[in-house]
C-alpha cells in the first residue's frame, strides 16, 4: 500500500500560514504546471537573463573597491611598471582590484564577459524572434521591450568600458564627446555639462559611474521584469508540428522538469563565463595605462556590438558637412554617429508595425514561422545583418590594411561600396533560397522524400522510389501560411466604376506596391495532397509505378 509524501510539518505551517493571507496556493500550483516548449533556440533569451544575473552580482562585488574619481594621484601600488606614474584615482583602483584585491582581476574578466555575452544572446536572441516572426500580434509591446533592453545593455557597455580610465576607454569617451559636439547648436552644451568643463574635464568618470550602477541598471531590471511577466501571460510561440496551434502548447512543464532544466543551464552559463575569464584575457588594462588627451595608440577596438558606429564613423565621406551662417553642420560625424544607432533601433521597433500595414494581418500568432516561409523578411534580416556586418569589420581597417598590406584608403572605398551592395545582394540571394526551399518542400509534400532505393521497371527504365514523409513533417507542410495582404484584396473600383478614393491617395499606393513586393513570389501549396505509400516518381508507361 503507498503512502502519501507529505512536507515537513514546518514547512506545511509556513505554507499554509502564507496561503491563509494571499491565496497563492491554487495560483502556484497553476504556473508550475505551466508548460514551456522545448526547441534549443528557446533558451537564448535564457542565457541573456542568467549572464545579467551575473553582471548585477561581479558588479556589486567590484563597486566595493572601485573609485569613480578623476583625481589624479601618482600609483605606488602591487604592479611594478606603473609605479610613479601620475593617473586618475579610477584607474588606480581598478588596478587595485586586479593585483591587490584577492580574486578581483577574475571578476573584472567575469563582468566583462558576462557583458560580451548578454549583449551578443540578446542580439542572437531577437534574431531568433524576427526571423520566426514571433513580434507579431499579440506580442508588439513584448518586441518593443526587447529593443529598449537590447539598446540600453548597449548604453550600459559603453559606459562601463569607459570607467576604467585606461588608455582604450577614455579613446572611446573621446569619440562620445565628438559626436556630442556634432549635434548642431546644443551638442557643445552637451559636453560641457557631461564633462563638468573642456575634455576631459573631472566629472565624466563620476557620472558616468551613477548611470552605469543605478539608472541603468534599474531600468533594465524593471524591463526585463516586465518583459517576463508579459511572456508569462501570453506565454511563448512554439514552431509548427503535431498538437501546436494558437490555443495549445506542447512542451515541459515548468516543475519540475523545465525548473531542473534551467537551473542547469544556469550554472552552464556561468562555467562557460567563468571558463573564459580564467582562460582568455580581456581588456588588460595595465598594459595599456592610464588616458591622457595626448595619448593615442594603433590596433585598439571596441567591444564587438560598438564596432558598427566605429566602422560608419571611419568609412562615412566628410564631403557633405556644411554650415549655416557660424553653426558648422558635421554631417560625417553626426550621421554615423548617432544616425547609425537611431536607424537601427527605429527600423526594429517599427518593423511589427510595418509588416503589419502592409500585410494587413491583426490575427493573435502563437505558432512561429518557418524562415524561408517569409522569404522577404528574411531576406531583410539578412541583409541588416550583412550591414552590420561590414560596418564592424570597416571599424578594423587600420588592422585589415596592415594584416593584409592594402592602402588603407582602398579598405575605406571597399567598405563604402560593401555597406552598399552587400545588404542588397545579401537579399536578393536569401530570398532566392527561401523560395527554392518552399519549392523544394512541395516536392516534398506531393512526392514524398528520395529514398536513395533504385527500381528497375518492367520497361528496362531506372527510376528512384520516393517514400512518404513523417506525419509531422507532412503536418508542418500542409499547414505552411499563405502569404497574402488584404490591400491586394480590396478593390480598386466599387460596383458603379468609381474609384476608391483610398487607392488614389499617395499611402494606399504605397502599400499596394509594397504588398504586391511582399506577396508576389509566394509559392503556393493549394491544392497540393500529400502522397501516401512508396511512389515512383516517375514512370515510363502510364499504368507502371507503385503508389
Amino acid at each position: 500500500m503507498s503512502k502519501t509524501t507529505q512536507a515537513p510539518k514546518a514547512l506545511r505551517g509556513v505554507g499554509n500560514f502564507i496561503d491563509d493571507r494571499f491565496h497563492l496556493a491554487k495560483t502556484g500550483e497553476k504556473n508550475l504546471r505551466k508548460v514551456f516548449p522545448n526547441h534549443w533556440s528557446f533558451m537564448l533569451g535564457e542565457i541573456a537573463l542568467y549572464s545579467f544575473i551575473i553582471l548585477l552580482v561581479t558588479g556589486v562585488f567590484l563597486t566595493l573597491w572601485f573609485k569613480p574619481s578623476m583625481v589624479e594621484i601618482v600609483y605606488d601600488g602591487s604592479y611594478e611598471r606603473l609605479q610613479g606614474v601620475p593617473m586618475s584615482e579610477a584607474f588606480a583602483s581598478t588596478l587595485h582590484i586586479d593585483f591587490d584585491v584577492r580574486g578581483g582581476f577574475l571578476m573584472r574578466q567575469i563582468h566583462h564577459w558576462a557583458a560580451l555575452i548578454f549583449v551578443a544572446s540578446l542580439v542572437v536572441h531577437m534574431l531568433r524572434v524576427f526571423f520566426t516572426g514571433a513580434f507579431r500580434k499579440p506580442r508588439e509591446i513584448n518586441w518593443l521591450i526587447g529593443v529598449a533592453i537590447f539598446s540600453l545593455a548597449m548604453i550600459e557597455g559603453l559606459f562601463g568600458y569607459s570607467l576604467p580610465d585606461d588608455l582604450p576607454s577614455g579613446m572611446g569617451v573621446r569619440i562620445l564627446q565628438g559626436v556630442m559636439l556634432a549635434i548642431p547648436l546644443v551638442g557643445s552644451y552637451i559636453s560641457m555639462f557631461l564633462f563638468g568643463g573642456e575634455f576631459p574635464g573631472e566629472d565624466i568618470i563620476t557620472r558616468l559611474y551613477m548611470l552605469h550602477v543605478l539608472l541603468i541598471p534599474a531600468l533594465l531590471l524593471g524591463l526585463i521584469v516586465a518583459h517576463f511577466m508579459i511572456l508569462w501571460h501570453q506565454k511563448h510561440t512554439q514552431y509548427p508540428g503535431q498538437g501546436r496551434t494558437d490555443k495549445t502548447v506542447v512542451g515541459t512543464p515548468m516543475f519540475p522538469a523545465f525548473a531542473v532544466k534551467a537551473g542547469g543551464f544556469f550554472f552552464f552559463t556561468f562555467a562557460v563565463i567563468a571558463g573564459l575569464s580564467a582562460f582568455v584575457q580581456i581588456n588588460p588594462i595595465h598594459l595599456f595605462g592610464p588616458f591622457t588627451p595626448t595619448s593615442i595608440t594603433s590596433g585598439l577596438q571596441p567591444d564587438w556590438y560598438m564596432g558598427f558606429m566605429e566602422g560608419a564613423l571611419r568609412i562615412f565621406p566628410n564631403t557633405l558637412d556644411f554650415s549655416i551662417g557660424p553653426y558648422p553642420i558635421l554631417v560625417a560625424v553626426l550621421v554615423p554617429g548617432l544616425g547609425s544607432m537611431g536607424l537601427l533601433f527605429v527600423a526594429l521597433g517599427a518593423w511589427p508595425f510595418i509588416e503589419q500595414w502592409i500585410t494587413g494581418d491583426k490575427r493573435a500568432h502563437n505558432v512561429a514561422d518557418r524562415p524561408r516561409n517569409a522569404p522577404v523578411r528574411t531576406g531583410l534580416g539578412v541583409a541588416g545583418i550583412i550591414c552590420y556586418g561590414v560596418l564592424w569589420l570597416a571599424g578594423s581597417n587600420d588592422i585589415l590594411s596592415e594584416t593584409f598590406s592594402i592602402d588603407l584608403y582602398l579598405t575605406t572605398y571597399i567598405f563604402r561600396v560593401l555597406v552598399i551592395a552587400g545588404p542588397i545582394a545579401g537579399f536578393i540571394v536569401t530570398k532566392r533560397i527561401c523560395l527554392g526551399l518552399q519549392r523544394r518542400d512541395r516536392e516534398t509534400l506531393e512526392h514524398g522524400y528520395e529514398s536513395g532505393i533504385i527500381q528497375q521497371l518492367p520497361s528496362g527504365e531506372f527510376i528512384e522510389v520516393h517514400k512518404e514523409s513523417s506525419d509531422e513533417t507532412t503536418h508542418v507542410l500542409e499547414n505552411k501560411p499563405a502569404i497574402t495582404s488584404t490591400a491586394l484584396e480590396e478593390d480598386e473600383t466599387d460596383d458603379r466604376g468609381v474609384e476608391n478614393p483610398e487607392a488614389r491617395k499617395p499611402k494606399g499606393k504605397l502599400r499596394r506596391a509594397l504588398a504586391h513586393w511582399y506577396t508576389k513570389d509566394n509559392v503556393s501549396f493549394e491544392g497540393v495532397a500529400a502522397h501516401s505509400g512508396h511512389h515512383l516518381h516517375h514512370s515510363a508507361d502510364g499504368d507502371e509505378g507503385a503508389h
